[in-house]
């Protein structure tokens, strides 16, 4: 991979786009309630039910909920545009996270298949604000190095969401009930949501209904960042938990500062890493980077695996983590070069599926492996299985499918301009936003 030396655009550039920074903390705001709520869930369940059973089955269907229903969601977004489609989701959502915190909230606890039930049903409506933001970014900056800074800025503000998300709970669950961050999820959902579709950045009309009835349209060469950040998800899951197992078998215990620590560094490094992509000027397109960046994550996995002790161990997870964002920001961008303009929000809604599907099943081979296997062979394992979807997200770039990409496109054009595109490379659209999920 090479960088051009051409000047680029700065983030406070992408932050002064006519209505970015509105548009973009509203979403922010909304989307913070992801990283409230689970928790929330979780401990609220817990002390109602008084089983970590019952909330693990709750939390699972909560999750499997809102993440495999998030294509059919996106394409509601893309058939009907946004302003049709979230208000309705967001009303939903909100109304049964109320009605769930209501109920572990009772002194008698309401039975498990109730809460279980309103958990999945409040997961099915979760709207999806990071898939439209990323549409809104395609309009908003149409030049594609603003588009890249815009996408790198997005996912490091995401990541730091994560982080501010639990420590939010933490402090709340401090002097009020576990219920409380459920309804704080909600107020957040309802208020970013409410702002962000009041921007005047999603007053383009939608007009890919056509398109989403007919279903595949639209989303052809999908499969190579979908399967690049399923790896991403993968490695996620699997590193979680063997961290915890290393921290455990060094003598520091399964929890506390050790495992907080080295889990910090992962994020840290994810989010320099982020903002570093974001400033290169690449001449390598975005589908030739992805599978370079997913093997640099699983070369640094490998690399964990001979860390000698806890330190080691964070050094390694913080430069796997360098990988972690460019990875992801680089998969939605080859998403949204490949996708039709009409199908831009179930691009981004499948990419986000494949990084949950990914560290779900992650999390459960690790949990599989680390206890039959020494942990250093389970990063080493992790890390191949990681090299090894890079490989064939490589050799699926270099066998790119008859017809996409058409002739006279933007990105054809960009490349005669600029000399950094490939005939074939499918375009990224820059016609008015299309309403994604």
């Amino acid at each position: 991979m090479s960088a051009s030396p051409s000047v680029r655009p700065s983030y406070a550039a992408v932050l002064r786009v006519p209505h970015a920074r509105r548009t973009f903390a509203a979403a922010l705001t909304g989307r913070l309630s992801y990283a409230v709520v689970p928790l929330s869930v979780m401990l609220a369940v817990t002390g109602s039910s008084g089983s970590y059973a019952v909330a693990g089955a709750v939390m699972a269907l909560f999750g499997a909920t809102a993440v495999f229903l998030s294509p059919a969601r996106a394409a509601l977004v893309d058939r009907h545009g946004p302003r049709r489609t979230l208000a309705p989701m967001t009303a939903g959502h909100t109304a049964l996270l109320g009605l769930l915190a209501a109920a572990v909230s009772r002194p008698d606890a309401a039975p498990a298949p109730v809460l279980g039930a309103l958990a999945a049903a409040a997961g099915a409506c979760v709207p999806p604000l990071g898939p439209t933001m990323r549409a809104v970014w395609t309009r908003l900056a149409p030049d594609r190095a603003l588009l890249q800074r815009a996408y790198s800025l997005d996912g490091v503000a995401e990541e730091l969401l994560f982080v501010t998300g639990p420590l939010l709970v933490g402090v709340l669950v401090g002097f009020a009930p576990p219920a409380a961050g459920i309804v704080a999820g909600a107020a957040l959902m309802a208020v970013g949501t409410a702002g962000f579709l009041s921007s005047p950045a999603l007053a383009a009309a939608p007009a890919g209904a056509v398109a989403v009835r007919r279903g595949g349209v639209g989303l052809r060469g999908l499969g190579r960042p979908v399967a690049a950040v399923a790896g991403v998800g993968l490695a996620l899951g699997v590193v979680d938990l063997l961290v915890v197992a290393f921290s455990e078998r060094h003598g520091h215990g399964s929890g506390g500062a050790a495992v907080a620590w080295v889990l910090a560094a992962l994020s840290a490094g994810s989010a320099v890493g982020g903002l570093l992509n974001g400033a290169v000027s690449w001449r390598t397109p975005a589908p030739g980077r992805l599978p370079w960046l997913t093997a640099g994550l699983g070369l640094a996995l490998c690399g964990a695996a001979l860390a000698p002790g806890l330190g080691a161990l964070a050094a390694a997870v913080a430069i796997a983590g360098f990988f972690v964002s460019p990875a992801l920001t680089t998969a939605y961008l080859v998403a949204d070069e490949v996708a039709a303009p009409e199908a831009r929000v179930r691009a981004g809604a499948w990419i986000n599926t494949a990084v949950n599907a990914g560290c779900t099943a992650g999390t459960a081979v690790a949990g599989a492996l680390a206890g039959r296997l020494p942990v250093a062979a389970c990063f080493a394992l992790t890390g191949a299985a990681v090299l090894a979807t890079a490989a064939l997200v490589a050799g699926a770039s270099g066998r790119r499918t008859p017809g996409e990409g058409t002739p006279g496109t933007d990105a054809e054009r960009d490349a005669g301009e600029t000399g950094t595109g490939r005939k074939g490379t499918p375009a990224r659209d820059t016609s008015p936003l299309v309403p994604l999920a």
